[in-house]
């Protein structure tokens, strides 16, 4: 009897025992950072209901892209398990979130939709989600993503489907977040939903400036001197080094060719939004090449125009002598209007990743204004 006493105290939970806050994979599996590829709805393979919502998967440990167990729209594929914690978790413990996107989810007001994606504030997209030991920030660059958390499920939403996508998602110690909340601050991003409860709020005072919308430079910390630009080592639960780009409108540039290049010692294949006014050439002009990607393929059997990718992504062309080549992955585009706007990017040196993305830029625009070979 005792040892049957034993044995049920120790496989019942403990009250309030709940999976740690993390980014998961398409198992189910915590896992310390992931890439997804939301392909576009045409990009020359059919798939007769769920075209559109097909995505490839690149996690730690993997050995490049794998096709998405389900869809984007599915609870139970990497980006619903994680993203699905801010409706599931949010009612089992005390968390902290910050959902924030140019192009927020529209708000329904009688019996009309209202739009709400002519916002100036920074030109930036993403999910953050943490509790007292650890969380995620998701970098991604869907119009009307994620539902706010009343709305009580996850799902994707249909504006997002049409176009490609990118997601990077990192899972961070509790103390990465202020520095995390101090790199929003830089963006000015336009948070649309969020809660920082107070016994968090002492732990990330950043975060929780950003979520009452206190976006003045000088709240970063004292230790911050204001600036305009930022960029900052973000180290992974698991030890993987992040460089986060953050440029607010003050900097008044273009992010890749003025900044992310020169910093990396890199030229940069960037892939972004070209179907909006004031596209930005390819630019060489500050000693680094940096070039507008034009048709992307992600295996023989997946090619697309860029012109049919929503994503914000740039690959370095060439592999660099130590640790592979560089991808950053972000929220902002080469425009004219985004040299005004904030927002950002995420770079990781790793030859898997950087292979992964390298080989998907096929075309590109030359500095002279010719498509070349990338």
């Amino acid at each position: 009897m005792f040892l049957f006493l034993s044995l049920l105290v120790f496989f019942v939970p403990l009250e309030g025992d709940t999976s740690p806050i993390t980014c998961y994979n398409d198992q189910g599996e915590a896992v310390d950072w992931f890439y997804i590829y939301k392909l576009p709805k045409e990009h020359g393979r059919k798939y007769p209901k769920e075209e559109g919502e097909m995505y490839l998967l690149l996690e730690k440990g993997s050995e490049g892209w794998t096709e998405g167990k389900v869809t984007v729209n599915d609870s139970t594929g990497a980006l619903g398990r994680t993203v699905g914690q801010l409706y599931s978790q949010a009612k089992i413990t005390e968390v902290a979130y910050i959902l924030y996107n140019d192009q927020k989810p529209p708000e329904e007001f009688g019996d009309r939709w209202i739009d709400n994606s002519g916002s100036r504030g920074g030109h930036t997209k993403g999910v953050v989600l943490l509790d007292k030991n650890q969380g995620f920030w998701l970098v991604h660059s869907t119009p009307h993503f994620p539902p706010e958390r009343q709305e009580g499920e996850y799902y994707y939403p249909s504006s997002g489907v049409t176009n490609g996508q990118n997601f990077i998602c990192v899972t961070y110690p509790l103390e990465r977040f202020q520095t995390i909340g101090e790199q929003l601050q830089i963006n000015q991003p336009d948070v649309y939903d969020c809660d920082v409860p107070d016994s968090l709020a002492s732990l990330v005072p950043a975060l929780a400036d950003v979520c009452e919308k206190r976006h003045v430079y000088g709240h970063i910390s004292p230790d911050v001197k204001t600036v305009a630009n930022r960029s900052v080592t973000l180290t992974s639960k698991d030890g993987t080094d992040f460089i986060s780009f953050a440029k607010g409108a003050a900097f008044d540039d273009d992010l890749y060719h003025a900044w992310v290049a020169p910093t990396l010692q890199s030229d940069l294949l960037v892939q972004f939004w070209i179907r909006s006014t004031g596209i930005l050439p390819s630019d060489c002009s500050q000693g680094r090449k940096v070039l507008d990607i034009k048709l992307i393929s992600l295996g023989q059997t997946i090619t697309f125009k860029a012109s049919q990718d929503h994503s914000k992504w740039a690959a370095s062309p060439v592999d660099q002598e130590a640790g592979g080549g560089w991808v950053c992955v972000g929220d902002i585009n080469r425009n004219e209007a985004e040299e005004k706007r904030g927002g950002g990017t995420v770079c990781l040196q790793n030859p898997v990743v950087w292979k992964a993305y390298r080989s998907a830029a096929v075309e590109c625009e030359s500095c002279e204004g010719e498509v070349i070979q990338c």
